[in-house]
Order: C-alpha cells, then sequence, then structure tokens
C-alpha cells in the first residue's frame, strides 16, 4: 500500500508540476507578446487609369500602388514576416484582385522599429465585378473620392530569445482616394493622408 501510495503522490506532484509550468508559459506569453501587436498604417496609395466600362460584363480597370508602414512597438520582441497575401477590394467586399508586385515580401523588422511595404496593384487588363460594384464605383469617381479595401493576411513569427512564436494576423485597411479627370479620360489621384488600419490576431 505504501509503494502505491507513493506512486499516486509522485503522480499528483507530477501533474501539478506540469500544470505550474504551463501556467507560468502562457502567463509569459501573455505578458510579452498581446501588449505588442503590430500596428498597421496606409501610408500612401496611387491610383492611375480607373476606368468602368459595361460591355458583355462590366469591368473595372486601375492601377493602385500603396504603401503599407508595418511598426513593430515591442521593447523585447523581433517580428518574422514568412508571408503577406493582400487583396484589392471594392467597397462592399469585391475582389479587384491581388497584388502583382510586392516589396519585401519577407523581412525580419526588429523591435521598435517601423518598415514599409509596396504593393502594386495592376488591373489594367480589366476585372469582372457586378453590376452594382461598378455602378458605385462610377458614382464615387465623378463625385471626386473612390474608397478601397486593402486585406492583407500575414504569417508572421515572434521572436524572444531563442522562442518563436507563429501568428497569423489579419491586416485591414479602408482607403479612400480623391481623384480628378486625366488626359485619358480615366480618372486617378493620391490618398491625402494617412490611413490607420485594423489589425485582428
Amino acid at each position: 500500500m505504501s509503494n502505491g501510495g507513493s506512486r499516486e503522490r509522485s503522480c499528483c506532484g507530477s501533474l501539478f508540476t506540469f500544470i505550474v509550468a504551463a501556467g507560468f508559459v502562457i502567463l509569459i506569453y501573455w505578458a510579452i507578446f498581446q501588449p505588442h501587436h503590430i500596428r498597421a498604417t496606409v501610408g500612401s496609395a496611387t491610383l492611375t487609369n480607373l476606368t468602368v466600362a459595361s460591355n458583355n460584363a462590366t469591368t473595372v480597370s486601375y492601377r493602385l500602388a500603396v504603401s503599407l508602414d508595418l511598426y513593430n512597438p515591442s521593447l523585447r520582441v523581433a517580428i518574422y514576416y514568412d508571408a503577406l497575401d493582400a487583396e484589392l477590394r471594392a467597397r462592399g467586399g469585391a475582389s479587384l484582385g491581388g497584388p502583382t508586385a510586392s516589396s519585401p515580401f519577407e523581412f525580419l523588422q526588429r523591435r521598435k522599429s517601423s518598415d514599409t511595404v509596396r504593393l502594386e496593384f495592376d488591373g489594367t487588363g480589366g476585372v469582372n465585378v457586378p453590376a452594382d460594384v461598378a455602378a458605385e464605383l462610377k458614382r464615387e469617381a465623378g463625385a471626386g473620392a473612390v474608397s478601397f479595401e486593402v486585406a492583407v493576411d500575414a504569417r508572421v513569427r515572434y521572436r524572444f530569445a531563442s522562442i518563436k512564436i507563429r501568428r497569423k494576423p489579419k491586416i485591414w485597411c479602408a482607403v479612400t482616394v480623391n481623384v480628378k479627370p486625366e488626359a485619358s479620360g480615366s480618372v486617378g489621384g493620391a490618398l491625402d493622408s494617412a490611413h490607420r488600419c485594423s489589425v485582428k490576431y
């Protein structure tokens, strides 16, 4: 009986030690990582050659260059960006396509630092959209301000000493570009001021 009691006490002690250790790890994770989510801002955006045409299908053509500023506010943790999967959408969520170029694609962001990612969306070949989306874009262009949404799914690794934790933050940016007619008959313009983005984990 004494050997059985010792084994039970040993098992209980091991379980208690495991629970305490797991709780400590979770506490450290919360203290280090949770208060220091990345911040994102659209620093600049330039829109050119925006046209809306109705042939057999309603198509939108455009070219949009976006500078996305990413900031790591942490004093202790560096961030590896392994991938940034972006999509441009019209207001309301209709997809206008992904970027034709992204720079840089992968990078290390050091503590308390900011990096700029340039996203280039080229829809000059024409993108099919629902009729109501095309009508809204045409209305906005006539009113002098066109709204877009930039959605970015990021894959990152937080690094603290030898510890690395993977996360997949979702970045969402609402961008409104003031536009005016261009010589080609299309419209274009640039962002007047920076737009803060929302970041969810």
